[in-house]
């Protein structure tokens, strides 16, 4: 599995404004409901906040992996958003976040995505990806540092 399987060029947001963990999760899903029109922007949220109530996904390094199932995806589909500044994400570090890659996986095949959750992470894991992540200054490099 690459990750260019589920993350499409424009599915990227570089040095975004966001002020809360909130405000970053909406905005992954409103950016993924524009290449999900039969699900609702809301329902997207919805399955993104419920995964954060059951524990942060900040995994550290001012790295956040939110995730969500979805009943109505068909194929796994990622966001990859950087923010301006680091915000706060009640991360397992308790470091703010500045790299926030999402994934929504459909929910009849959740398990089969561990294995990219996990392949995501050791991508982030690598220190001069993570430096060029967050030199990007347009999603289109942004895109292309994890291609």
């Amino acid at each position: 599995m690459e990750i260019t399987d589920i993350l499409r060029p424009d599915c990227t947001l570089c040095a975004v404004q966001g002020s809360s963990k909130k405000k970053i999760l909406e905005l992954i899903s409103l950016k993924a409901s524009e290449f999900l029109p039969d699900i609702d922007q809301a329902v997207i949220l919805s399955s993104l906040m419920g995964r954060e109530k059951m524990g942060s996904t900040g995994i550290g390094g001012g790295i956040a992996l939110p995730h969500g199932r979805l009943a109505e995806l068909d194929k796994a589909l990622a966001v990859l958003v950087t923010s301006e500044s680091p915000i706060e994400f009640d991360a397992i570090d308790n470091a703010p976040v500045d790299i926030f890659f999402a994934i929504l996986v459909p929910e009849a095949k959740a398990s089969e995505h561990l294995g990219t959750l996990a392949a995501i992470a050791q991508k982030l894991n690598d220190k001069t990806t993570l430096a060029n992540i967050r030199q990007a200054t347009t999603s289109e490099q942004l895109y292309k540092v994890v291609s």
